[in-house]
């Protein structure tokens, strides 16, 4: 039985990451010519909502949400635990009304499609170099005076926990949101894990169903609490899960 249940969840990963690639290429030509107008980066970001909803379409993957974000337009930092790969392709249509970036690991440059997309729209981290760490703490700055909100895994990447059991908190978001007085969003992922786990997890779980998000009021952070509000965001996250 376990093996039967192997081969429909492996054949499930395939149809996605087949579904992922086949919009990625479609969707690159408009990519290219967004990105050659002055405001490319900040157009681009509906692109991203229609391919965003062209996986959850296409992949069965509706969602739940308890609410909707309320910024009055105002930029943010959003947090989210990271449990599976749909944290990031579906987060643009989860929240399509506010433009952000995703600060992420820079090896996820390595990937041919994927190079040109993170690359040019958002901000690679290389955490081994102080110096690129740095810059890209200065680009997030100021492309949140440039109007866009940031989107950071606190967590670092997908840990090799049990999900939905999640890694300490890095400083990255906090200290971002202390410094340029944004207040922080935190998301609970509450089941992703179950639609779409690692694809190198052979017997790990795939399916269709509904995306389960729960959004949390927003938290503000000052030079003095930094260490409390982070494990405060923590434990709302992991709260909804």
């Amino acid at each position: 039985m376990k093996w039967i249940k192997a081969v429909f969840t492996n054949l499930w990963k395939l149809y996605v990451g087949f579904i992922f690639c086949l919009t990625a290429i479609v969707l690159y030509p408009f990519f290219l010519v967004v990105l050659a107008l002055p405001d490319g980066r900040k157009r681009s970001f509906t692109l991203f909502v229609i391919w965003s909803r062209l996986v959850q379409i296409f992949c069965f993957y509706p969602s739940q949400k308890n609410k909707e974000l309320d910024t009055k337009g105002k930029p943010f930092v959003l947090i989210a635990n990271h449990t599976s790969y749909l944290d990031i392709f579906l987060m643009f249509s989860l929240f399509p009304k506010y433009p952000f970036l995703f600060m992420g690991k820079s090896e996820i440059l390595g990937y041919p499609i994927l190079k040109t997309y993170f690359k040019n729209l958002n901000i690679p981290v290389d955490r081994k170099k102080k110096s690129q760490a740095g810059r890209a703490f200065v680009q997030a700055r100021k492309a949140i005076e440039e109007g866009f909100s940031i989107c950071i895994f606190p967590e670092g990447g997908i840990p090799d926990l049990e999900p939905p059991e999640m890694e300490r908190f890095k400083d990255g978001a906090f200290l971002l949101a202390q410094k340029t007085g944004v207040p922080i969003i935190p998301v609970s992922f509450q089941n992703h894990y179950r639609l779409f786990s690692d694809p190198s997890e052979g017997f790990g779980p795939a399916r269709p169903g509904y995306s389960k998000v729960y959004v949390h009021e927003s938290i503000y952070i000052n030079d003095y609490n930094l260490k409390e509000k982070k494990q405060e965001c923590r434990d709302r996250i992991e709260s909804k899960l």
